[in-house]
């Protein structure tokens, strides 16, 4: 998974400080309001594909139906009329509050969110989608339009803590690569009304913090075996999920509100969401978290119950699910979704088995 960013300013050599305050200077001496971008190797760098910030779905039927050739037309015919935001832009608004709130706090610092556009576009669209993030006075500044190719290999190049995308099969391959990601999905008729002020995600637990050790017990020997098991290993941590890094970088970012006495007025609050039991399973999964040095501002335990309905009241920028069945719950009652891809979860649909399951043998020589 992807690790949290080296701080020591001796990582980084001479030359590339050198750059750096060349483009410190550049940026400096531009009369615009527009923050320059953090240096990569200390910020929490989240990748944004095109259709997640913006509504691109009238483009994507042209795409579909009639080619690259006249999706490409009309982009450049259209390149002076803004894009409508998309499911992720409300998301970047909110990384974009918390940056405006460390600089208060830290002049200086780099360490801020740094969002990056990824996207497998053609460079000749990429004028409308600057003029869209011009309109909105979006502050992303780095691009990469891999021209119809993949641009998961990007990714760690740019530093990634997070990839954000509508394509699921591109959120996979960057899950094999370590790197944390989800398919946003579009929330249903219904629209919550999202905080200006702070950001707020909500992780399940199984297959999306943790690993899917235990969930594999749930889903193969039942609830009674799965609930022997947590109380058994109750002290032994469990292993990392996709999004543990996320999450890790997120804390990275609070604890420098909680230096300034900000914890009570914290931008970033973070939710763990998840099916699992308190009482049963409960503290395997808050020990883990401790062990990790992590917090979570809360935790809710629903052992079983439909998440929608306490999403609708926490209403975060994002909640991230490995279970379709909670997506789609989620997304029903207004909630902005994302699938992470990982696990045995990906194997059943509303308790069912849609895949048998592979068992894990080892060979015998």
């Amino acid at each position: 998974m992807s690790e949290i960013k080296p701080t020591d300013p001796a990582a980084t050599n001479a030359g590339e400080e050198k750059d750096w305050a060349a483009a410190k200077a550049f940026f400096d001496s531009l009369k615009t309001r527009k923050p320059r971008p953090p240096k990569p190797q200390y910020a929490v760098t989240i990748a944004v594909s095109s259709r997640t910030l913006f509504n691109m779905v009238a483009e994507r039927k042209i795409y579909e139906e009639e080619g690259v050739e006249k999706y490409v037309t009309f982009q450049q015919e259209h390149e002076n009329e803004p894009l409508m935001p998309g499911v992720a832009f409300p998301l970047v608004k909110a990384l974009m509050t918390v940056n405006s709130r460390l600089r208060q706090l830290y002049p200086d610092s780099e360490e801020l969110f740094d969002i990056v556009l990824m996207t497998n576009n053609h460079a000749q669209v990429g004028v409308r989608l600057i003029n869209s993030i011009n309109q909105y006075d979006l502050t992303i500044e780095r691009f990469c339009m891999t021209g119809g190719q993949s641009p998961i290999g990007y990714l760690k190049a740019y530093m990634t803590n997070l990839y954000l995308s509508k394509d699921g099969e591109k959120v996979t391959e960057a899950i094999e690569e370590g790197i944390a990601a989800a398919t946003m999905f579009t929330s249903g008729d219904v629209e919550n009304q999202l905080s200006d002020t702070q950001l707020k995600v909500a992780f399940d637990g199984d297959a999306v913090l943790f690993s899917d050790e235990s969930e594999i017990i749930a889903k193969q020997r039942g609830l009674d075996k799965f609930f022997e098991h947590e109380q058994e290993f109750e002290n032994i941590p469990l292993k990392k999920g996709p999004l543990k890094c996320f999450l890790e970088a997120l804390g990275k970012l609070q604890r420098k509100f909680y230096a300034k006495n900000e914890r009570m007025n914290c931008p970033i609050r973070t939710y763990l969401v998840t099916a699992r039991s308190a009482a049963s399973s409960g503290a395997r999964v808050l020990k883990t978290l401790r062990s990790w040095g992590l917090e979570i501002d809360e935790a809710l335990f629903l052992a079983g119950a439909p998440k929608g309905p306490l999403l609708q009241m926490i209403r975060p920028h994002i909640f991230f699910d490995d279970q379709m069945s909670h997506i789609e719950g989620a997304k029903e009652l207004g909630t902005v979704a994302a699938h992470v891809p990982y696990g045995i979860g990906q194997k059943y649909h509303k308790g069912e088995l849609i895949e048998q399951p592979v068992n894990d043998v080892k060979d015998k020589k």
